[in-house]
């Protein structure tokens, strides 16, 4: 299998906390999409496997128009099995349900972060915490079936009971997959600017304690650090696929400006700079650099994405070198109580979850 991730960097307005490459420059739109046709047009033949997955990031992709979506829609390959769209939820008008209703959508992102008002209002946020439940109706209505939304804790003086009700109005919507992440204080973004203190550590573990509890009893798997995904009726699980292919070295191709791409042998990624990609496509030529991967590095990227997911590292994947290294390197963290071995694989546990970055780089082969 295979994916295409299509970067879509137009925004309304920035929010304060946003790292990712984005634009408020709506008047590029056309030609900027006319751009991400075209380099998949140069770059199609690159993916040797059936494109599975397509996810449409950003930014924010619901700002494209409707014959914009189609136009990027239509020259994509066909079948795949999840099509991803990111919205803002201010963004799904009847009419935009609608229209995603007659594309080969089939799953919707949102990033509802909060449901408090104020706390939109301080990320600066375009929607209301009542729009992101009347977005979820209209796509329910619309026939969309597979709903994410995304929330964030970890703001300034939040309580626990504050995030309990976050969560609380989270599960009432009965979406098939949440994600959620601590506010996150990236340099240059606004957040950083304005000299926000990033969450005390414990109150963010009791609230990462706090989210794990409620989304577990409510009947979601944790199949990532940051995800959860309810059960499907046939026994699967409303996993986003896409996602998940990050994880498990699955190749894809990143279509638009600051996009990357993952072949297995290389990395590669788009200059984050919307004039200089559509320039250089509009002449043919695809703004990006590249590296080579050798086993060291494809050994430390695997260790870092697949400890993230409750599937965890498959050791039958390593070389003989990198897998006595990583088990010899792994043993002090499974007698903490922070990694467990289920034959062969190597899996965090749940009291590893919080501290995994500071496992995952002790694996790290140097």
């Amino acid at each position: 299998m295979a994916g295409i991730y299509v970067h879509i960097p137009f925004c309304q307005s920035r929010c304060i906390y946003c790292s990712f490459y984005s634009t408020v420059d709506l008047k590029l739109r056309q030609r900027y999409v006319d751009a991400v046709c075209h380099e998949w047009l140069l770059r199609k033949d690159e993916l040797a496997e059936p494109t599975e997955t397509i996810y449409f990031g950003g930014g924010t992709p619901s700002q494209l128009t409707i014959s914009q979506l189609q136009q990027v829609l239509g020259i994509l390959p066909t079948g795949a099995k999840e099509v991803t769209l990111e919205c803002n939820p201010d963004d799904v008008t009847d009419d935009f349900a609608d229209a995603i209703s007659h594309m080969p959508v089939s799953r919707i992102s949102m990033g509802a972060q909060t449901f408090d008002d104020n706390r939109l209002r301080f990320l600066h946020r375009r929607h209301t915490a009542n729009q992101v439940s009347d977005a979820v109706v209209r796509l329910r209505q619309a026939g969309i079936r597979n709903i994410s939304i995304d929330l964030m804790y970890g703001f300034p003086a939040e309580t626990l009971d504050e995030w309990r009700r976050d969560i609380d109005a989270a599960l009432a919507l009965n979406v098939e997959h949440i994600s959620a992440y601590c506010l996150s204080i990236e340099e240059g973004t606004i957040l950083h600017r304005m000299g926000i203190a990033p969450c005390d550590e414990e109150q963010e573990l009791q609230m990462y304690e706090l989210l794990t509890d409620l989304l577990t009893a409510a009947g979601y798997e944790h199949y990532e650090i940051s995800n959860f995904a309810l059960k499907t009726s046939n026994g699967d699980s409303w996993r986003s696929q896409h996602n998940s292919s990050y994880w498990h070295e699955v190749p894809y191709i990143g279509l638009g400006a600051a996009a990357h791409s993952f072949s297995g042998r290389y990395r590669q990624w788009n200059v984050s700079d919307i004039n200089r990609y559509i320039k250089a496509i509009e002449q043919g030529q695809i703004p990006c650099e590249r590296e080579l991967l050798d086993d060291d590095t494809r050994y430390n990227d695997l260790v870092t994405v697949a400890l993230r997911t409750s599937d965890g590292l498959d050791l039958n994947l390593l070389s003989e070198h990198h897998r006595c290294y990583c088990l010899k390197e792994a043993q002090r963290y499974i007698d903490f109580g922070l990694l467990r071995r289920d034959g062969e694989r190597l899996i965090l546990t749940r009291k590893g979850l919080f501290v995994s970055n500071d496992v995952m780089s002790s694996l790290i082969y140097v």
